[in-house]
């Protein structure tokens, strides 16, 4: 079994890239940290490090084992967090995973809520797509998540939010659908259109095209609508997308236009099934579902 300090040391030494400057961050010598390298590329039996003479870079193996040790460490002082909460006042740390959506303010007004009352309870969000959020909730680094109604899955347990996002085409203003104030499926027939990359959502939206005369002729796809307002803004298509998401005011040259008949998607908070909340975490969830974040 691999030791959490070697994990530590190793971690150490994939960010400094040098055995001698993260023996020295560490505070311990040169030929210890290196011997320790050494042992845990044979407790592996895969080489980790690529020693050069001036740098040390990682092989294939190094940085498969560097994404999982910041997994597992960070892992381990979650828990010992958990462990060190006071029994008197709530504390700790609260991890949540939240997609792209503007009812994500809902939730940032409740967190305020909660830490007036509990100021020493932390929030870390994690902003992602569905399936780097479910991954990181399965692995137990998340305690809950929040996204646009996900495919039902057995391993997890939802709530739905009592509001909802509303689907449209994000174009550039000086295009012809800029001028209408809805485009339906038909419209879209023949358009460059840029999708949603992510499982959960791009499921979705191949059902609503599946009784559809039409086939999306898909330009591009996108995880995070950053880099999909680009690509609009660059000529290469329309982005498939929820509203208010970008800033379409004033001088910005793209708009929203919104899907007719309307199609609108749920809010879901969902938890891993039969997971061991942390006081902290289960405050908050108790809030949301006595609140529901009305």
């Amino acid at each position: 079994m691999i030791e959490t300090r070697l994990l530590q040391y190793f971690l150490a030494v994939a960010e400094e890239q040098s055995i001698t400057r993260a023996a020295e961050y560490l505070h311990i010598t040169q030929p210890t940290l290196s011997k320790q390298m050494m042992e845990l590329e044979y407790a592996l039996g895969k080489q980790l490090l690529i020693r050069g003479k001036r740098n040390i870079t990682l092989t294939e193996d190094g940085i498969y084992l560097r994404s999982r040790a910041r997994e597992i460490i960070s892992l381990m002082e979650k828990t010992e967090a958990a462990f060190r909460e006071n029994e008197q006042t709530i504390s700790g740390d609260v991890y949540i995973g939240c997609g792209e959506h503007r009812s994500s303010y809902r939730i940032m007004q409740l967190i305020y809520e909660i830490r007036e009352e509990y100021p020493e309870i932390k929030f870390h969000f994690f902003s992602s797509n569905a399936d780097a959020i479910t991954e990181r909730l399965d692995k137990g680094l998340l305690d809950m998540g929040f996204l646009l109604e996900p495919e039902i899955d057995s391993r997890y347990d939802y709530q739905k939010l009592p509001f909802y996002e509303t689907w449209g085409i994000l174009a550039r203003k000086d295009s012809e659908l800029a001028k209408r104030e809805s485009v339906s499926f038909n419209d879209l027939s023949g358009l460059s259109l840029i999708m949603p990359s992510q499982s959960s959502d791009s499921n979705r939206i191949t059902t609503f095209f599946a009784d559809k005369p039409i086939t999306p002729q898909i330009a591009a796809t996108y995880n995070l609508i950053y880099n999909a307002g680009l690509m609009v803004e660059a000529g290469i298509g329309y982005a498939l997308c929820i509203d208010k998401l970008i800033n379409t005011a004033g001088d910005n040259p793209l708009t929203f236009i919104p899907l007719e008949p309307k199609l609108q998607s749920n809010v879901m908070l969902f938890t891993k099934k039969y997971q061991v909340f942390s006081k902290a975490a289960q405050l908050f969830l108790d809030k949301v579902r006595e609140k529901t974040l009305l």
